[in-house]
């Protein structure tokens, strides 16, 4: 018979700073002989004489429901209190989403639950930043293992391809820590996956929604395959045999047959990967998620339990974006773009999770899979007002495929042997990214006083100025080796110590092949080869009927191919103890010895290629951190921390390979000659708790970075390219407000009697400023040290810096049942996305957004159902990205920005 009190320790399985009462013993270390029970209910007596406990309140209860995480060495996270709330009990600086926190929002992926964290923002496609700094100041964990990432664009995987139905919690801690990687600029995400269950279950859940730009308007799109709406692609998007064969064989293109090339063109732009469509209705976006899971005993105090999930979210998105180009000041325009945009975002995911408890050891397998494809078709119009006389009219369009995929499996052992715990965990993870058949083709309408001035035309004679015909393949593979072990002792109940190892190895390839067609006059005149070009747009130049005209390649890429690695090990001391009750020191102390290496994979071609600068960082860090924690009173403590903390340049960032971003529009290319970057942290906090779900914090903190990253932009071929370069330093400091607060409602009766009113409210203040003096350099490829005064001005802030961000959450719940009504509001000011090089810098102003989340239950035939009601942009907030120099403004990426609603309906068996 199933007992479910057995299982309700199978909730410990993931080593949790989530802190049951049998974890609390171990960390506390009760004396033997000691009865508990009696030492707990003497303190909450003395905790309801001072409010902390409100009299009668049900602590076990809350126990229950505690946010399941799971970290390395996270024994001695907590401060040996009764305390279960691990916010306040933790000795760091801590934000914990649980699993009903991350419902309340109703946001589909944790990048947007995390968007209402104090002090996160949420930028682009899911990358969280935290205080303002960018996304490679945080570090991204899954179950307290690092994750490798599909996105070119970042080594933190984004986090908006988790689902939440596959999170249990989501932790923030923004003081470092030595049990954690020294890549803790701004702090780290740990996500930990759903715990095993304490009784079978199986939920099923569906959803559709649209909004008011996309859904039932019209859109773009082409054929692709029978599969795309699932994600996956039916053999279409293969590379084609011809191709295949060519980059097979090691030669370059200029140096192969023109009949090899011909062959080559012929199958470069299939009709159902090229063509672009209108699409008179775009349909509703959807999802649907089966979830289940269950405990049985398989031996003598040990205990087995299975968790599975598997979900599919499809999604359509319309964006009509603005794009312009100017002088240094401004004061001219030389380009202006409106481009069409139509985006469908598949999203699969599974999850397998195993556990095990046997006797006080836990055992955790967890396996992960995530899919994550973009379908994108693009059709825009602009003119380039520096050619001719009225300018150059363009017509470009644009079809493209990305899949990113992630594959993850990961176990974790937590050994209990009285006063000593043993952590070992470990894994293997791989990712992939795939974007095959990504073409372009430009019309160019001249406007000159000739036969084809008035007519678009693709100039595949490469007539200087105008548009060209492009078709890419790129590939991207990560694989990530990780291991740990953790080991904790508890010498007195006021003293516990770990130390630790941990060892990582990524490999990362990428490999990107860009072919333009060019015809020749052989066998028509030179005058007349436009006009095999002259079509109408959204026609296909067939590569097979250009064989008459002697049709070559070129290869755009100068550097295909580039191999990554980055080899980390590391070791660490913590310890905690209480000197004086009742305060509370953790000091600790991580070294770090990395080998990070970018350079050319020099086997694809049977001529190695020169030409791009290497990468080769070796360095090795002391980072020592130290937080200190005053209970000055049952309900007001205080923290003071601080800590050395590296951030090193993303591969990305190092390699000299072009990359387009579908979501910003703009190509960017890496500089090799990227470092490190130090910070020198520190903070001070007061926390004070009202009750158990009730308190006040407020908080300053302060950072020096050397050498940050920063990302600027500059022209290529006429068109905008982002790099980055070290600043020489730069600083941030700010302040932090949270509160949160219930008022129960139960005096109004009624309706009102069960209800309470919910309020949850937190604003970040964030000043940066980077420091540049006239002999400070930075380094610049091709040519190395440059002025830094040239990319960067004294005075700056910091890329991704939002000197203001606030969140209020208010709304009303039922504490009986399930019935929530919740508003949320998020601000964020303006913050630099790029630095301009010598013009102004690139503003984004993500401004004031208004949500709306309904969630209640409902018996239906019988069987309860949860129904949730979304409304997301009810203002009807845009995308604003753009430059201005006093009076003159240009926008460089703005589009209106639909209010979207969903409803979505859910049920447990």
């Amino acid at each position: 018979m199933f007992d479910a009190r057995h299982y309700a320790g199978l909730l410990l399985l993931s080593s949790s700073l989530a802190l049951p009462s049998a974890a609390s013993a171990q960390s506390i270390g009760i004396p033997p002989g000691d009865d508990p029970s009696t030492e707990e209910a003497e303190e909450i007596q003395a905790e309801e004489a001072q409010g902390v406990v409100e009299p009668g309140e049900d602590v076990a209860a809350e126990e229950l429901v505690e946010p399941d995480v799971s970290i390395p060495g996270s024994t001695i996270i907590v401060t040996g209190r009764r305390r279960q709330d691990p916010v306040r009990s933790s000795s760091q600086v801590l934000s914990v989403l649980s699993a009903e926190d991350i419902a309340r929002t109703g946001e589909g992926d944790i990048a947007g639950a995390l968007g209402r964290v104090t002090g996160l923002s949420l930028v682009g496609d899911g990358r969280v930043f935290v205080r303002g700094l960018g996304d490679r100041y945080s570090l991204a964990l899954l179950n307290g293992l690092p994750l490798p990432s599909p996105e070119p664009l970042s080594r933190v995987v984004p986090l908006d391809i988790f689902p939440t139905n596959v999170v249990a919690s989501s932790l923030v801690q923004k003081s470092y820590s030595a049990n954690f990687p020294g890549e803790f600029g701004g702090g780290v995400i740990n996500l930990t996956t759903r715990a095993v269950p304490d009784e079978s279950f199986v939920t099923i859940s569906g959803s559709i929604g649209g909004d008011t730009e996309t859904t039932f308007g019209n859109g773009l799109d082409y054929y692709g395959s029978d599969y795309d709406w699932f994600g996956f692609d039916n053999g279409n998007r293969d590379i084609p045999g011809n191709l295949a064969a060519f980059i097979a064989s090691g030669e370059r293109i200029e140096d192969t047959p023109v009949e090899v090339q011909e062959g080559i063109a012929s199958q470069l732009f299939p009709t159902n990967l090229v063509t672009v469509q209108r699409i008179g209705e775009l349909p509703v976006n959807f999802s649907a998620s089966l979830t289940g899971g269950t405990s049985v005993e398989v031996g003598d105090g040990a205990y087995l339990g299975i968790i599975a999930t598997a979900s599919l979210k499809n999604e359509w998105r319309n964006r009509n974006v603005r794009s312009q180009e100017a002088n240094t000041d401004l004061s001219e325009l030389s380009s202006d773009f409106t481009t069409f945009i139509t985006d469908n975002n598949v999203l699969f995911n599974a999850l397998l999770g195993f556990g095990l408890e046997v006797d006080e050891h836990r055992f955790r397998w967890t396996n992960l899979y995530i899919r994550d494809t973009l379908k994108t078709a693009r059709l825009g119009r602009g003119t380039r007002f520096q050619l001719g006389e009225t300018g150059f009219d363009f017509i470009n369009q644009n079809t493209a495929w990305f899949e990113r995929q992630l594959i993850d499996s990961q176990g974790v052992a937590e050994l209990e042997f009285g006063d000593l715990s043993i952590d070992l965990r470990g894994g293997y993870a791989r990712t992939d990214r795939e974007a095959p058949f990504n073409a372009t083709f430009s019309y160019t309408r001249t406007n000159l006083d000739d036969q084809l001035g008035n007519e678009y035309v693709v100039y595949l004679n490469r007539q200087s100025d105008t548009g060209l015909v492009s078709v890419s393949f790129d590939d991207l593979q990560e694989e990530l080796w990780y291991a740990g072990i953790d080991v904790s002792y508890r010498f007195l109940d006021s003293i516990t110590a770990t130390v630790g190892y941990a060892y990582s190895d990524t490999d990362r390839f990428s490999v990107r092949r860009e072919f333009s067609p060019r015809a020749q006059g052989d066998f028509l005149d030179d005058s007349l080869v436009p006009y095999i070009g002259l079509r109408r747009p959204g026609s296909i130049i067939n590569g097979a009927s250009l064989a008459a005209f002697d049709i070559r390649l070129d290869e755009t890429s100068p550097f295909p191919a580039f191999d990554a690695a980055l080899t980390i090990n590391a070791g660490y001391g913590l310890v905690r103890f209480t000197p004086l009750d009742p305060f509370t020191v953790e000091l600790g102390v991580r070294y770090e010895d990395a080998e990070q290496t970018v350079a050319l994979d020099q086997t694809i071609f049977n001529n190695p290629i020169t030409g791009a600068i290497p990468t080769n960082n070796f360095n090795d860090y002391w980072l020592p951190g130290v937080t200190l924690t005053l209970e000055a009173t049952d309900a007001l403590q205080f923290r003071a921390s601080a800590s050395r903390t590296i951030a090193r340049p993303q591969f990305r960032e190092l390699v000299e390979q072009l990359y387009f971003d579908p979501e910003s529009n703009r190509a960017y290319r890496g500089n090799p000659f990227l470092t490190d970057s130090e910070l020198t942290n520190a903070e001070l906090r007061a926390e004070y708790y009202l009750s158990n779900t009730d308190r006040l914090s407020v908080a300053g903190f302060y950072k020096r970075i050397e050498n940050p990253i920063e990302a600027f932009v500059t022209t290529a071929a006429g068109n905008l390219l982002t790099s980055y370069a070290n600043a020489p330093e730069a600083e941030l400091y700010g302040a932090e407000f949270e509160a949160t607060y219930g008022y129960d409602l139960f005096d109004l009766g009624g309706w009102f009697e069960t209800k309470q009113l919910r309020l949850g409210v937190n604003y970040t203040f964030t000043q940066s400023s980077i420091s540049v003096a006239e002999d400070d350099i930075t380094r610049i490829p091709p040519t190395g040290d440059v002025p830094a005064t040239l990319y960067f001005s004294d005075g700056d802030r910091l890329v991704g810096q939002s000197d203001h961000v606030a969140n209020v959450q208010f709304g009303l719940e039922d504490l009986d049942k399930l019935q929530q009504f919740t508003f949320l509001v998020n601000y964020a000011s303006e913050r630099v996305t790029s630095r301009g090089f010598q013009r102004p810098d690139i503003i984004e102003d993500p401004g004031l957004t208004l949500d709306f989340v309904a969630r209640a239950e409902v018996n239906l035939a019988s069987q309860p159902f949860e129904v949730e009601l979304e409304a997301r942009n009810i203002t009807g907030r845009d995308n604003l990205e753009f430059q201005e120099n006093g009076d003159a403004r240009i926008d460089v990426n703005s589009y209106e920005v639909g209010r979207r609603f969903s409803v979505s309906l859910s049920t447990e068996f």
